[in-house]
């Protein structure tokens, strides 16, 4: 279910329908290709995985193939994409919130501060509740797509008009074509597509604390490809059949677009439920990530020791609350810029998703190379293709870096990179006579277990 739910966010149930603004019925192609690589990813993660568990996940990988060095940005990067995420999560809550009369008079930056601490109050309890929750935001996730998928067939079949237009297959290529803008409208889009994808290698973080994960990690990254399928591509063609490419507009559901011109009432508070329900699933899993990953750190001596203490229940506290402690201040950037503050810290977390997932897939690069001298042994679950695929993926995540400067946030976002390279160089000179070279090879040993 976690599977699931990183797979599917706000990205599609919210950007989809001003990206079939701009791009036109091709966007499904977009998000195919991107699938594809979102897929690459994780598929070299769950390699990984089998071929050693681990809660420190990505990160523990880094170590083992890349140094202390390595793991140390793989961390810290991963750690500002959700740290701003989180940010950007109690924002986007609180905005949700405010759709509905009973909340309009409550500041923005009072109910992301609730938001914050309800989520935070349930991941600190257990890791077994965190599932639980995950298991349920997931739910109403697909509950929503499918029922939509359903109506959406259901409609198409009939070929009712929905606000004047029949829907039809013909619409995929009516009012200007399968590309009407050209091909460079959904070119400068993929950079955009790719954070639809983030958190997809949130199944990694969890396998560690899976009972089976050689049985369960293989069945869950292998459902992935098919859900990006069917919930991403399904859902963007059948949109685009059943209205014209130009009657969604930006800031407006697709879904909702779809429901409110065939009368279905209160479609705006179903639809406005699920994303709100999207963003608390996204905040849920940025809290327990973050705190597996620092906690994997600290026992190497290359985060704050305190981010390494557990509760009783097994719960790397210390992480958490670290994680939290920013996302207060991003209560502060509510009461302080409210209109600005999910722009202003969505850029930061677009960065740290392209860099954990370039680390992700050098590691796996790394492994591979050692597997072909004899030092290792690749597990039966494997990345197909390699090395071409890790290099391929490794290109094209470069080419989104580049994509990146043509958009006006996205270059904003590229001229703090030397800043948040500073910060990183200082950081590990700062860390790097305590780090624990002992402890940090003994995890990858598997002597000691997160």
């Amino acid at each position: 279910m976690i599977a699931i739910g990183g797979a599917i966010g706000t990205g599609l149930f919210l950007g989809a329908g001003g990206r079939l603004a701009t791009a036109g019925p091709a966007l499904a192609i977009g998000y195919a290709v991107c699938g594809v690589f979102a897929f690459f990813v994780v598929r070299a993660l769950g390699e990984l995985i089998l071929y050693r568990p681990s809660s420190g996940a990505f990160v523990s990988y880094a170590r083992e193939f890349m140094g202390e060095k390595g793991a140390f940005v793989a961390g810290w990067m991963y750690f500002l994409n959700w740290a701003t995420t989180g940010i950007a999560d109690i924002t986007a809550i609180a905005l949700y919130a405010h759709f509905w009369s009973m909340f309009t008079d409550i500041p923005q930056w009072t109910l992301a501060l609730i938001a914050l601490a309800v989520v935070l109050a349930l991941n600190l309890v257990s890791v077994k509740l965190f599932g639980e929750m995950e298991f349920w935001f997931a739910i109403i996730k697909v509950a929503a797509l499918v029922l939509f998928m359903i109506v959406g067939i259901v409609l198409l079949i009939n070929g009712d008009p929905i606000n004047g237009t029949a829907p039809s297959p013909s619409l995929l290529t009516d009012e200007g074509g399968f590309l009407p803008n050209g091909v460079m409208p959904l070119v400068l889009m993929i950079q955009g597509i790719v954070f639809a994808y983030a958190s997809v290698e949130l199944v990694g973080v969890t396998a560690g604390e899976t009972a089976e994960p050689e049985k369960i990690v293989p069945k869950a990254i292998n459902s992935i490809m098919w859900r990006i399928g069917v919930f991403y591509v399904g859902s963007v063609v059948l949109l685009a059949m059943l209205m014209p490419w130009n009657a969604y507009t930006e800031g407006e559901s697709p879904f909702v677009t779809v429901l409110s011109n065939i009368g279905i009432p209160a479609a705006g508070d179903v639809m406005n439920l699920v994303v709100l329900t999207a963003a608390m699933s996204s905040l849920n899993s940025g809290l327990y990530s973050t705190g597996r990953i620092l906690r994997s750190m600290a026992v190497a001596g290359s985060a704050p020791r305190f981010t390494g203490v557990m509760n009783k229940n097994q719960v790397p506290y210390g992480g958490i609350l670290l994680t939290s402690g920013v996302c207060v201040l991003g209560v502060g950037l509510n009461y302080l810029v409210p209109a600005d503050a999910f722009e202003i810290v969505l850029n930061f977390a677009a960065i740290g998703i392209l860099a954990t997932w370039g680390i992700i897939t050098v590691s796996h690069l790394l492994f591979w190379r050692k597997t072909q001298s004899g030092e290792l042994t690749r597990p039966s679950f494997r990345l197909p293709g390699s090395p071409f695929t890790e290099i391929v993926t490794l290109a094209f995540l470069a080419s989104v870096l580049v994509l990146m400067w043509f958009d006006d946030s996205g270059r904003l976002t590229l001229l703090s990179l030397p800043a948040i390279i500073l910060a990183l160089v200082v950081g590990w000179f700062c860390v790097r006579k305590r780090v624990d070279t002992t402890k940090a090879l003994s995890e990858v040993h598997g002597e000691e277990r997160q």
